[in-house]
């Protein structure tokens, strides 16, 4: 997890290039599942010209971890419309298989017919239909950031810089990639982080070095599993994706005369949810901005930031711990923690007592949402 800092003023872009290395899968804004019915109506909004030109291209939505195992959805958007709902990962292996086969498909349906991700779980796949639905929100969501983003890309200047992706945990250690850029190409893929120790050091050693190829030569983290290292190279995608969007807020940085553009981890990502217009200068962050879901011991932790003016207004969970102990743990721990990040504004906070998983999964999401937010 990176270094947790206060909250900063954020420089919002007004213009990114959707063409190179933006055509990877565009920014990474707060996927929030409350905003299904909106973010579905992003396609309408461009097309009108109000926001930008209308998108087309191949757009993946976040992996989204569930009970059985991770679903992930690409989008195909022409003239920003849905044309074709895919799902790149989903849960697998014994009873699993027998019910991605039958849900997949009438969710991919489902999907092209709602131009949404307002669609109807199907029967007897609840967690997977879920897990589908929070991927493809990432992906529309993505899909409107590229929408509002393209207006200005005539005169973004190309991205160069060396980028860090944020560390993705796995089963069995952290995972995080750095990609050097020039000029919008991926010229090098490396590892800052892989698991080590016993036999990972075997799997690391075979892996990573045909996963750093392959970003090179497919230009995105839409790029095949290792075989015996399926962990590591989930792990691997997420971060590379992480890097990505980094060189995307880059390259909006860039577009609106901002000096820092090349420092890929410090440039900030602009918040699509603040609706600030373009040219007007520096804002204070301002919106909904969720982090990303964190696995931890006893289930997962995902954060929400409520932000108005700079500041973090409101912090709640979206996801917890839950069943037997976790329950008492859960709702003692989650309060102080949410009361903790508004009096901090940022995820330099104290884990709670008894509750030290959950606290390292909260700040790690609420770390997510920071950056997300530009802090």
């Amino acid at each position: 997890m990176k270094k947790s800092h206060p909250l900063r003023r954020v420089v919002l872009a007004g213009a990114a290039t959707v063409s190179g290395i933006v055509l990877l899968l565009s920014l990474k804004p707060s996927s929030d599942p409350g905003s299904a019915q909106a973010a579905g109506a992003a396609a309408q909004e461009a097309a009108q010209g109000g926001a930008g030109a209308a998108v087309s291209g191949a757009i993946t939505g976040d992996a989204s971890q569930t009970q059985y195992g991770a679903v992930q959805v690409r989008v195909t958007v022409s003239n920003g419309k849905i044309t074709k709902a895919e799902t790149v990962q989903a849960p697998k292996g014994g009873q699993s298989d027998q019910i991605t086969a039958d849900a997949v498909p009438k969710l991919n349906q489902a999907a092209l017919t709602a131009q949404s991700a307002d669609i109807d779980a199907v029967s007897g796949a609840t967690f997977t239909s879920e897990g589908y639905k929070k991927s493809l929100q990432s992906a529309i969501d993505k899909m409107k950031a590229s929408a509002g983003a393209s207006q200005g890309a005539a005169g973004a200047a190309p991205v160069s810089g060396t980028f860090d992706g944020d560390a993705a945990q796995t089963q069995y250690g952290a995972v995080q990639v750095r990609i050097t850029v020039s000029n919008n190409q991926i010229t090098k893929a490396e590892t800052v982080q892989a698991p080590k120790g016993g036999q990972s050091d075997q799997i690391t050693a075979d892996a990573v070095p045909k996963l750093n190829q392959a970003v090179v030569t497919k230009q995105s983290p839409d790029i095949d599993a290792v075989s015996g290292a399926t962990y590591t190279s989930t792990g691997y995608k997420q971060s590379l994706q992480s890097a990505i969007d980094k060189a995307n807020a880059s390259a909006g940085a860039q577009g609106s005369g901002a000096q820092e553009g090349s420092k890929a981890p410090e440039a900030p990502k602009a918040p699509e949810a603040s609706k600030t217009p373009e040219g007007s200068g520096n804002a204070q962050a301002g919106g909904t901005f969720t982090g990303e879901a964190v696995q931890t011991q006893y289930g997962t932790v995902q954060v929400r930031i409520t932000v108005s003016g700079g500041k973090i207004t409101k912090a709640e969970t979206v996801q917890a711990p839950k069943g037997g102990q976790s329950d008492q743990i859960t709702a003692d721990a989650v309060p102080k923690l949410n009361q903790a990040a508004v009096a901090a504004g940022s995820a330099d906070i104290d884990a709670v007592s008894g509750a030290t998983y959950t606290s390292g999964g909260y700040k790690e999401s609420l770390q997510s949402a920071l950056d997300q937010a530009g802090g």
